[in-house]
């Protein structure tokens, strides 16, 4: 009997050692709202070049809540995909579900989000943009099956040397607030992948 007590203790202080160590990363979007396009849109998204891509909402894979992010697409050699999520996009509905300027972003050192991998070798770019306009880019390889949680550390980005807006001040530097988020499978594949959960990462 003072056994299992025991390994019960140990199994609840497991679990409250877990719990701490994800406590104060901040849900900044979680793809629960009905999944739109066009200029009242949810989602910003498009494709150009010979790239095609839809997206819409899953409720049979989902990480998490009631859905997930579901992205079709062809990636052409020559041609890009956005499916993007933050302030000042096109679809004027395609907000998170905190404002970039609310978050105290000097308490983060990341930015993490959950994709379903299908193991196709695909590579997808997850960019930022921050403050002054400039891109910047992670590349994740879809060399997985099922869910798995993805660490964007800020240091690891890289400014985008293929293309930025021209609004951008190309400063070199990742300037707070960042603003969007953006999903970009990167030409010469094609599938379907899932996106849920986009948190900041505590320091």
């Amino acid at each position: 009997m003072k056994r299992v007590m025991i390994l019960a203790g140990v199994l609840f202080l497991g679990l409250l050692v877990a719990s701490f160590a994800t406590e104060g990363n901040l849900l900044i979007e979680d793809f629960e709202v009905p999944v739109s396009s066009g200029p009242d849109g949810s989602v910003d998204f498009g494709a150009g070049n010979g790239s095609v891509v839809t997206v819409s909402a899953a409720k049979d894979i989902k990480k998490s809540g009631n859905q997930s992010l579901k992205v079709d697409y062809e990636a052409a050699n020559g041609g890009y995909i956005y499916v993007a999520k933050g302030k000042d996009l096109d679809a004027k509905n395609a907000n998170w579900i905190i404002k970039p300027e609310d978050i105290k972003w000097e308490d983060f050192s990341a930015i993490s989000f959950y994709m379903y991998g299908t193991d196709s070798k695909a590579n997808i770019a997850f960019d930022i943009k921050d403050n002054g306009d400039e891109l910047w880019r992670f590349v994740v390889v879809d060399d997985f099956k099922g869910w798995k949680e993805v660490v964007c550390s800020f240091d690891k980005f890289m400014v985008r040397d293929d293309w930025q807006p021209n609004t951008a001040d190309k400063n070199g530097v990742i300037d707070f607030p960042i603003k969007i988020v953006q999903f970009e499978p990167l030409a010469g594949s094609k599938g379907t992948l899932y996106f849920d959960t986009i948190e900041l990462v505590k320091k």
